[in-house]
């Protein structure tokens, strides 16, 4: 990799010096010089090699990052970000969506109980009052890197042990006979607020996309239940289309 001073030198002097080495950054990227999953120098050695402040190269990074064309992990550096597609008609779990693409998924738990049905939960499933769900609180992460932050409800009649789920929700579900075969599916675009940025590790206010999952059994009955905030930095949402 070839960073140097001069290469700050292209394009107007009234342009901020860090949206300059964001330029820098951006285009040895795109033509292949840093790989996806590669790690960048440390904010210390870039700034050497640019002879530019450490501020001046967290911010250029930070540019990047709400871009989508970096990542940081915690511990571990700055990388270049790969970008997942998930086709919009496919009715995948997490894990199973990302060990089709050679990822490893992961969870890191916010919580996860057995409790008595909220009125709204009540209605949306067709619970008698008082009847028990389970909840699952999650963070989800592909080969360690924070992806999601998921919230999802299952009535207790379908999976009553909420220790079940150690990875995958649906093949828990499915280990009982009772994974959902077709499913509703609602994408709005918003900005994450500070507590789930703090969780997936971008800036404040950075773009998600807020994913409401309906799941269906065979006969119609509704059992899975999950709203999810997405990194807009990572995620496209891809649909076929056909001519009618």
């Amino acid at each position: 990799m070839t960073l140097r001073p001069d290469l700050l030198a292209t394009g107007s002097e009234a342009t901020p010096l860090y949206v300059r080495l964001a330029a820098v950054l951006r285009e040895k990227v795109r033509g292949g010089e840093f790989r996806v999953g590669e790690a960048l120098p440390s904010e210390r050695d870039m700034a050497a090699l640019m002879d530019v402040s450490r501020v001046t190269v967290r911010k250029a990074v930070n540019l990047l990052m709400r871009e989508g064309v970096l990542s940081r992990r915690h511990g571990s550096g700055t990388f270049v970000a790969p970008r997942i597609e998930q086709p919009s008609s496919l009715l995948a779990g997490f894990t199973e969506d990302l060990r089709r693409r050679g990822l490893t998924a992961g969870s890191i738990w916010l919580g996860r109980c057995t409790d008595t049905a909220a009125p709204d939960e009540v209605i949306a499933f067709g619970l008698p009052v008082n009847a028990q769900v389970t909840r699952f609180s999650r963070i989800r992460t592909a080969d360690g890197e924070p992806l999601a932050l998921e919230h999802a409800v299952v009535p207790a009649i379908y999976l009553p042990d909420h220790h079940a789920v150690t990875d995958s929700l649906y093949a828990a579900l499915a280990a009982r006979g009772t994974k959902p075969v077709t499913g509703l599916q609602r994408v709005t675009a918003s900005l994450a607020t500070p507590a789930e940025a703090q969780h997936l590790g971008v800036p404040g206010g950075a773009a998600v996309l807020r994913i409401e999952r309906r799941g269906y059994l065979p006969d119609g009955a509704l059992v899975e239940f999950t709203r999810s905030a997405y990194r807009g930095d990572r995620y496209d949402f891809v649909s076929e289309l056909r001519e009618i």
